[in-house]
C-alpha cells in the first residue's frame, strides 16, 4: 500500500480545527487523563461531608431528615445557639492549650532530639527504646494513672496546668527529630567544634536553619492533635469557663426545649474546624517538605 495522499480537502479541514480545539483531543487521550478523573472522584467523596454538614448547618430537623440538599432557612437560630453557648470562649481556650502545647512539645523534643544524636551517656540506647516502646503504648491506657497523678496528688484539676503539662512530652517529637539530626552531615558538627561553638549555639545556628521545615510540620501535627482532644480536657476539667472546644460542642444541644438539634451541632464543628485547616493550608508546602526522604532539606 503506497503512502496516503494528502488532499486540498483535507489540508483545509485540518487547518480550520481551532488550536483550542487540538489542546482538548490531545489531553482527553493522554495516557494520565484517568489519574485526573480519578482525583477528581476522590476530591468529590472527601469533601462531599464537609459539604453536607454546611447544608446541615443551615437546616431544621424536618429539613435534614428530608435529606434537603440545597441550604435551609434556620441558619440565624443555629448560629445564635452556638453563641449561646459561649463558643467565642471556647475557641480561645483550645488555641491557648494547644498552642501552649505546641510550643513546649517542639521545644522538648528539640533538646531530647539532639541529646541522643550528639551527646553520649551511659544508657543512651536504653533510652531510645524506651521512647519507641512509649510510641506503641495508646494514650487510653494510661489515662486512669494520668488523672489520678494529676487530679488526685497534685491537686491540678481544673486548671490549664492540667491540660498542658502532661501533653508536653511527644515521644512522636523526639522520634521525629532525632531520625532527622541523625540524617545531618557529622561533619558540621565537627567543624562547630573547631570554631569553638558551644551546644546552644550549634542548634541555634546550624541545627535549626536546616531544620525549619521539620518543625514545621511537627508544629502543624501536634498543633492538631492538641485542638482535636477531647477524652483527656472532659475528665479533668469540669469548670465550663476553662473547657475546651471539643468538648463544648457535645453541649449544643443541652438545655433545647425542642431536643436533639443538628444544626447547631453541624455548624459548631464547621467553626471548631476553621483553625486547624487554616494552619495547615499556612503550612503546607513546609509540611511535605519535612517528611521528604532526602538527606538535605
Amino acid at each position: 500500500m503506497g503512502p496516503i495522499k494528502m488532499t486540498a480537502f483535507t489540508r483545509v479541514t485540518l487547518e480550520e480545527k481551532p488550536p483550542l480545539f487540538r489542546v482538548l483531543l490531545k489531553r482527553l487521550f493522554s495516557k494520565r487523563w484517568y489519574i485526573h478523573i480519578f482525583l477528581w472522584i476522590a476530591v468529590i467523596f472527601m469533601g462531599f461531608p464537609l459539604f453536607y454538614a454546611a447544608l446541615v448547618s443551615t437546616q431544621d430537623n424536618a429539613q435534614m431528615f428530608r435529606l434537603q440538599l440545597i441550604p435551609g432557612d434556620s441558619f440565624s437560630f443555629n448560629l445564635q445557639t452556638v453563641l449561646d453557648r459561649n463558643i467565642a470562649r471556647l475557641m480561645f481556650n483550645t488555641f491557648a492549650v494547644a498552642t501552649m502545647i505546641t510550643v513546649g512539645k517542639v521545644v522538648l523534643s528539640i533538646f531530647s532530639g539532639m541529646a541522643l544524636v550528639y551527646f553520649r551517656f551511659p544508657g543512651k540506647s536504653l533510652v531510645f527504646g524506651f521512647i519507641l516502646a512509649a510510641l506503641m503504648v495508646p494514650g487510653e491506657v494510661t489515662i486512669i494513672a494520668l488523672f489520678r497523678l494529676v487530679a488526685l496528688e497534685l491537686g491540678w484539676g481544673n486548671s490549664w496546668t492540667a491540660l498542658v503539662v502532661p501533653a508536653v512530652a511527644s515521644p512522636t517529637g523526639v522520634f521525629l527529630f532525632r531520625q532527622h539530626f541523625a540524617s545531618i552531615t557529622p561533619e558540621l558538627s565537627e567543624a562547630a567544634q573547631l570554631d569553638g561553638a558551644n551546644p546552644l549555639q550549634f542548634l541555634l545556628r546550624v541545627l535549626l536553619p536546616l531544620s525549619r521545615n521539620t518543625v514545621t510540620a511537627l508544629v502543624v501535627i501536634m498543633f492538631i492533635g492538641a485542638w482535636n482532644s477531647y477524652l483527656w480536657p472532659l475528665l479533668i476539667v469540669t469548670n465550663p469557663d476553662l473547657q475546651v472546644i471539643q468538648v463544648g460542642l457535645s453541649t449544643l444541644d443541652d438545655g433545647l426545649e425542642i431536643g436533639r438539634t443538628y444544626g447547631p451541632i453541624m455548624l459548631g464543628a464547621i467553626i471548631a474546624s476553621i483553625p486547624p485547616i487554616i494552619i495547615f493550608v499556612l503550612m503546607q508546602k513546609q509540611f511535605l517538605q519535612g517528611f521528604a526522604l532526602t538527606r538535605h532539606k
